[in-house]
């Protein structure tokens, strides 16, 4: 049976497929090609990876992704689909659901979303609870920036604090829809919220929410 993040990834590949390497991403200022690349340097090339958590090495990882951007768009796609080599972390399954589980499904709406003629995607109840079950393990770091009390909501009531201060702003959506909001979509996230207006304006400011 396949896991959520396998799905997830090959889902990623059929949409980046279809948009073609030179179609827009909510990622800002990468095209789906620099997207594509971005995915295989993440999963095969650890050595530059470590670049989106340490700063002084980020000029590093984002020379190697240049890098990997100018291979056939076709060749990018076929890693994505294929996977990590077998002696990459990423190929144990584990490791690949914990971590690519919802890298996946935000790189996909990244390519979905960014274009005109998207529309929502039905996401079943178990991946549902999936994603909300690593949401409110991750609120409090990825809400961590947050200038405002932030609250995430479900719409059965169910809540992860993801920061606390005054005043508090609460939104409220599916955990896909979250999980976007969450991971700074704000404005590409289908949620609701409530709460001070400025506060909530102050929400959806650019590097306000995710990493």
């Amino acid at each position: 049976m396949s896991t959520h993040a396998q799905r997830e990834r090959l889902l990623l590949a059929d949409l980046l497929e279809s948009a073609g390497p030179a179609a827009p991403t909510l990622c800002e200022g990468w095209t789906t090609r620099d997207l594509a690349a971005h995915v295989v340097v993440r999963e095969r090339r650890s050595d530059a990876a470590v670049g989106q958590l340490v700063p002084q090495l980020a000029a590093r990882l984002e020379r190697i992704r240049q890098e990997f951007a100018q291979k056939p768009y076709e060749e990018l796609i076929q890693l994505i689909r294929t996977g990590p080599p077998r002696l990459s972390p990423f190929a144990l399954k584990q490791i690949d659901e914990a971590a690519n589980t919802v890298e996946f499904y935000v790189h996909a709406e990244d390519v979905r979303r960014a274009q005109p003629d998207w529309s929502p995607r039905e996401v079943d109840p178990v991946f549902a609870d999936a994603l909300w079950s690593r949401l409110e393990r991750s609120a409090r770091l990825l809400g961590r920036k947050a200038p405002v009390g932030l609250v995430l909501r479900r719409p059965d009531g169910r809540t992860a604090v993801a920061h606390k201060g005054l005043p508090v702003v609460t939104v409220t959506g599916e955990p896909g829809e979250l999980t976007l909001f969450a991971f700074g979509r704000t404005e590409a996230a289908q949620v609701e919220a409530e709460g001070d207006k400025d506060a909530v304006a102050k929400l959806h400011e650019p590097k306000q929410l995710g990493f």
